[in-house]
């Protein structure tokens, strides 16, 4: 296998993170965790399995994309002639024979500067969000706009547009991921297994909180690379603005003039959009129950989205410091 080093970042994710360690510290030499100021044993159980670790400077504010920048530092001081950093989240486990993968496709594609596979949910059957993350990350296989937090990368193209934006709280990949099509480098989705991911998410406020994160990151995208012809992120913070706000809004001050009419074709708009997600999950081999599971919540992680695409604005309206929105239940080993 050629020279690959993994940077593996994490907080608070206990046995998760054991499990993610032991899952890549059997597949490549060079293994780096990075810490966001866990308070439970994560740093020493690191240590104690012999990857590096780098615990993240306290004083200034958390946030992933600035965790996989230190990691990948310290992945060139270690090795400088690493070609290939596979990036991983400490909630997940790399599948066996993923990197091999990966790798043969980057060696195949000069052009393609990041590949990413299927990213599962372990346990999809725990909680009805669990399950609606599973469905999430089946997206089609071939060129795509973006990847996730898990996703083997070519150091040379990385090292180019300088790495990942340490200010963003959440979107991170998809933001890098725009950066490096700017530079004429291709994101690529292949038909294979890459990781298993152990959400946790067990209740509705957690999930709520996620969409909110989302919503965010949304907005932030659509205000850093927003303008033609990327458009980033524009149509879908639309759609939560329509949906969220302006349709309930025209809703609510009609009823009068229609006679409560206006509620009613309301309802039967979301009815319309819930039957149009379903048809198409139907569609991509769902069961019909997770396909309208899915198709609801699509409808209702409007509202949270909204809600965080609100938060960016306020926060940039104020110049006030954004930091981290935690949704995840955290584990201990």
């Amino acid at each position: 296998m050629q020279s690959i080093g993994i940077v593996v970042i994490g907080r608070n994710e206990g046995n998760r993170l054991k499990e993610c360690l032991l899952s890549v510290i059997k597949e490549a030499k060079i293994v780096v965790y990075v810490d966001s100021g866990s308070t439970d044993n994560s740093v020493a159980l690191a240590k104690s399995l012999g990857v590096y670790v780098v615990e993240l400077d306290l004083s200034i504010p958390f946030t992933a994309a600035r965790a996989r920048n230190k990691g990948f530092e310290y992945l060139l001081q270690v090795q400088s002639e690493v070609e290939f950093v596979q990036f991983v989240d400490g909630d997940c486990r790399i599948v066996e024979g993923w990197l091999k993968r990966a790798i043969h496709e980057l060696n195949a594609q000069p052009d393609v500067v990041v590949v990413c596979g299927r990213r599962r949910e372990e346990f999809p059957n725990n909680s009805i969000y669990n399950r609606l993350c599973d469905i999430e990350w089946d997206t089609p296989v071939g060129e795509a706009k973006a990847c996730g937090g898990d996703s083997m990368m070519r150091i040379t193209a990385l090292k180019k547009v300088g790495g990942f934006n340490p200010t963003l709280i959440a979107g991170e990949e998809p933001e890098l991921c725009v950066r490096l099509r700017q530079a004429g480098g291709k994101i690529w989705r292949i038909d294979a297994e890459m990781t298993l991911h152990n959400a946790q998410i067990t209740r509705f406020k957690q999930w709520w909180k996620r969409e909110i994160r989302n919503g965010h990151a949304y907005a932030e995208g659509a205000w850093l690379h927003g303008r033609s012809p990327e458009r980033h992120w524009v149509k879908e913070s639309l759609r939560s603005w329509i949906w969220g706000l302006f349709l309930p809004l025209v809703a609510i001050a009609c009823i009068l003039p229609t006679q409560g009419l206006s509620i009613l074709l309301l309802f039967m708009a979301y009815a319309s959009l819930v039957y149009r997600v379903y048809r198409f999950t139907l569609k991509r081999g769902y069961q019909s129950t997770d396909a309208i599971l899915y198709g609801l919540f699509c409808v209702l992680e409007k509202f949270p989205k909204l809600q965080g695409q609100i938060k960016f604005l306020l926060s940039q309206l104020f110049q006030q410091q954004r930091t981290i929105l935690e949704y995840k239940s955290s584990t201990s080993t």
